[in-house]
C-alpha cells in the first residue's frame, strides 16, 4: 500500500505553472528523494502536499484518504509534518521547548489544564518532557536541551528542527533541504539519522541538492524539473538517466563541450602547422 500518492497534480500561479501534471507514489517504508534544478518545482510539491497549498488540480492522497486542500495543521494532524528550507525555530525558547512544542497535536489538556494543572495535566507534562529529551538525544542535542535555540550552530539546528518535527510522530516526515549550509562531516552523521528514522518506521520524503547525502541515503529517487516528473528509480538509475543529465548540465554542459571542441581543432590546426 502506498503512504502517498500524488495523482495528476498540477499547480499554475497566474500564467506560471509550477507544477505541471505530476504523479508518483511513496510506499510505507523507506526514503524517497525529490531532486532536480532550482525552480523545478520541488518546494512547491511539498506545500501542495502539507497543505500550505491547494492543487489547481489533481489529488494529495495519504494513507487512502484525499487530503487535497485540507489546512496544514489537519495535514499534520493525520501525520504528514514537515521542516522547512530556511530553519524556524522558537527563539525565545530552549532547545527543550522547541522539541516540546513540536508534541502540541498530541496534547489533551487545552487552556483549563494549563491554568489548573490537574494531576492528568502535570503527568502529560512530565510524559512530553520526557519523549522531547528522547528525540533530543537521538539527533545528539541532549547536551544543549537547556540552552538558548539561537545558542547553537547552524547544523545543530537543522537537526533541533527534525527533533521538533518528529516530537510530532509523524508517519510521513518531509525534510525540505535538510543538509542546506552543512559541511561533509555533518551532512554523512543526517544520512545516518535520516535512514535511522526510516529505519523506525517512519517514511521520509526528501528535497536535497547534496548528490552524495542523496545516492547514499534515498532508495528511492524522482526527478522533476520546469514542474514535469522527468525521471523516477534507484539512485543508480536515476544518476545514468539521459534525461536527467541533460537536466543537471543543460546548456552549461553543451557550452563546455563546445568549447573543448574549439580547443581541440585548435590543438589539431597547430599540430598540423
Amino acid at each position: 500500500m502506498s503512504r502517498l500518492s500524488l495523482k495528476n497534480v498540477s499547480k499554475s500561479f497566474g500564467g506560471l505553472v509550477a507544477v505541471d501534471d505530476v504523479s508518483f507514489d511513496i510506499v510505507e517504508r523507506g526514503v524517497t528523494a525529490i531532486i532536480g534544478p532550482n525552480g523545478a518545482g520541488k518546494t512547491t510539491l511539498f506545500s501542495l502536499i502539507s497543505g500550505f497549498l491547494r492543487p489547481s488540480l489533481g489529488k494529495v492522497v495519504f494513507e487512502g484518504e484525499d487530503i487535497t486542500g485540507l489546512a496544514p495543521q489537519l495535514v499534520a494532524k493525520r501525520g504528514v509534518v514537515r521542516t522547512f528550507q530556511l530553519v524556524k525555530l522558537f527563539a525565545e525558547l530552549s532547545v527543550l521547548d522547541n522539541v516540546k512544542v513540536g508534541r502540541h497535536l498530541h496534547a489533551s489538556g487545552g487552556l483549563v489544564a494549563a491554568l489548573l494543572r490537574p494531576p492528568a495535566a502535570r503527568r502529560e507534562e512530565r510524559e512530553v518532557e520526557a519523549k522531547a529529551r528522547e528525540l533530543l538525544a537521538f539527533v545528539g542535542l541532549v547536551a544543549q536541551a537547556e540552552a538558548p535555540a539561537t545558542s547553537l550552530g547552524y547544523g545543530q539546528q537543522r537537526l533541533l528542527e527534525m527533533a521538533r518535527a518528529l516530537a510530532a510522530e509523524p508517519r510521513l516526515l518531509l525534510l525540505d533541504e535538510p543538509a542546506a549550509g552543512l559541511d561533509a562531516a555533518e551532512s554523512a552523521a543526517l544520512s545516518r539519522l535520516i535512514r535511522s528514522v526510516a529505519e523506525g518506521g517512519t517514511t521520509v520524503l526528501l528535497i536535497e541538492h547534496d548528490m552524495t547525502l542523496v545516492m547514499n541515503t534515498a532508495d528511492h529517487v524522482i526527478v522533476v524539473d520546469f514542474g514535469r516528473k522527468i525521471a523516477e528509480g534507484s539512485p543508480e538509475a536515476v544518476r545514468r538517466d539521459p534525461a536527467v543529465i541533460a537536466a543537471y548540465l543543460g546548456s552549461a554542459h553543451q557550452a563546455r563541450a563546445g568549447e573543448q571542441g574549439v580547443q581541440a581543432a585548435r590543438v589539431a590546426e597547430a599540430g598540423r602547422g
